[in-house]
């Protein structure tokens, strides 16, 4: 990682920490999480369900996600970092209480005590041309050597998430999307990561990173939670 990547990097992550630790200043209930998944079940609880607009691929598994990361994000819909027109929409109607309570709940989703993750991955040796192509090797680095133990907690696992989702999420990187844009997301470290590969190589790297074992899942809703 070149010097100017490194204080990208420093800046891009003082920026998120900073969001990401003011929004968890309010703690999460899982327990009323629990009761607030009304605008979310009917993507993320539905396994293989596909988003149709802006762009056709499958929702991200977000349950085993870690709560800071998902306030991270849900936060970025917020303020526009992330543009998607559904995300953003629902984002709008949460409060920093709301994000707290889903981010509490969607991080204990589905995950048991016991299981155990491999700490690293042998990619093949294409993939990890791909992988190397930063020096400092920043995909591992912050993801973890299994994509499965980010370095920081608003990063996220990636391990076992959908591939077509993974490749459409690294190609939003590539573009900020502009002032209306429908998809792009401005963080300047995922940019010039993304900005090296093809979108040929962002599939292969997907597809590898979809494959291995990891906590994301999707759980279905086993009933339809009540408001009150």
């Amino acid at each position: 990682m070149n010097k100017l990547l490194s204080t990208m990097f420093a800046l891009a992550v003082a920026s998120v920490t900073a969001q990401v630790a003011h929004a968890q200043q309010v703690t999460g209930s899982v327990e009323n999480g629990a009761k607030k998944t009304a605008m979310c079940f009917g993507c993320h609880g539905i396994i293989g369900y596909q988003a149709s607009f802006p762009e056709i691929y499958k929702v991200p598994k977000i349950a085993g996600q870690s709560a800071s990361y998902i306030t991270a994000a849900l936060t970025a819909y917020k303020t526009g970092d992330r543009k998607h027109p559904s995300m953003r929409a629902i984002a709008d109607t949460l409060s920093e209480q709301d994000i707290a309570d889903l981010s509490a709940y969607y991080a204990q989703l589905g995950m048991k005590e016991g299981d155990a993750v491999p700490a690293t991955a042998q990619a093949p040796e294409a993939v990890q041309a791909l992988i190397s192509r930063d020096k400092d090797n920043s995909c591992t680095k912050c993801h973890g050597a299994n994509f499965n133990t980010p370095n920081d907690g608003t990063v996220p696992k990636l391990a076992g998430q959908y591939a077509d989702y993974i490749s459409a999420a690294l190609r939003s990187y590539k573009s900020d999307g502009g002032a209306h844009g429908y998809v792009g997301r401005t963080n300047a470290v995922m940019g010039g990561q993304a900005k090296q590969f093809s979108n040929a190589e962002i599939k292969q790297l997907a597809n590898y990173i979809s494959a291995l074992p990891g906590d994301v899942k999707t759980v279905p809703e086993s009933r339809f939670h009540r408001g009150d």
